[in-house]
């Protein structure tokens, strides 16, 4: 099997989340390390399948930007494998607490199941939150399923909104539908917002703008997507492989060259 198709596999997989993709895609890129035309294809078709994963994007930027490709896609997946964010999340969970998540938060989740003493609430989004209340539950956390219509009810019940950043740019970032509507309830309540973007999820200005163009492309509507933008200042605090940050001071964290072969439309 080709290694980008073997991506779809992986893309499919319960759990496997933009962490994984990325890993999994420094694996496919190492192959072009003597085909510089068809790393930018293979580079290009990678954003294209995995749009909304922030790591793609960065991991791209870098092998685009790199004169060793091969060696700096392997640098990339490991920086991905050696992320400390779950751990650094974990620590810092009030203890008891009643959280909110959405969906299956790769990085969240980890962090959720070292803490068996606190109370997950699941926001169901698009089939995710089920099958991720249960797994929570195999860790012996206490986990409840909530359905998409009970969003804002649970972050009004909650003593803390946890959302995982696909990729996170600017001004906003990109989490599981329900993020938005968790995210503002939380926030005009006066409840703590945490976004969670690990290794690989913070972007510089100009990828994340190319990102939300070609979003904005896509033929289905907003309300359709599995994935919405939610606005940075609705987000209190930012944890990433460094620990807490303002959520505001977020964007600076982004480390990775703007490759102008992702800034061009991709068709």
């Amino acid at each position: 099997m080709h290694p980008i198709e073997r991506l779809r596999y992986v893309a499919r997989a319960e759990g496997a989340g933009p962490s994984l993709l990325g890993r999994e895609s420094a694996g496919a890129l190492a192959t072009f390390s003597d085909d510089p035309a068809g790393l930018v294809t293979a580079c290009r078709r990678l954003v294209e399948r995995h749009l909304t994963a922030g790591t793609v994007w960065w991991l791209s930027a870098r092998v685009l930007a790199s004169g060793d490709p091969s060696a700096e896609a392997w640098r990339a997946a490991e920086e991905l494998e050696d992320d400390p964010t779950a751990q650094v999340l974990a620590a810092a969970l009030p203890d008891e607490a009643t959280i909110v998540v959405v969906g299956w938060p790769e990085q969240a989740g980890d962090a959720l199941r070292r803490r068996a003493d606190v109370e997950a609430l699941v926001v169901d989004s698009g089939g995710d939150g089920d099958a991720f209340a249960r797994r929570l539950r195999t860790a012996e956390v206490d986990a409840s399923e909530v359905p998409d219509s009970g969003v804002a009810a649970a972050a009004a019940e909650a003593d803390l909104v946890i959302l995982e950043a696909h990729a996170l740019g600017p001004d906003g970032f990109l989490a599981a539908a329900g993020s938005h509507a968790a995210a503002a309830v939380a926030h005009h309540a006066g409840i703590p917002v945490w976004v969670v973007a690990g290794v690989g999820r913070v972007l510089p200005g100009r990828l994340w703008e190319a990102l939300l163009k070609q979003l904005d492309a896509d033929e289905d509507e907003p309300w359709d997507r599995p994935i919405e933008v939610v606005p940075l200042d609705l987000a209190d605090t930012a944890y990433g492989p460094l620990g807490p940050s303002p959520a505001a001071d977020a964007p600076k964290r982004a480390d990775c060259p703007i490759a102008p072969e992702l800034l061009r439309p991709i068709t």
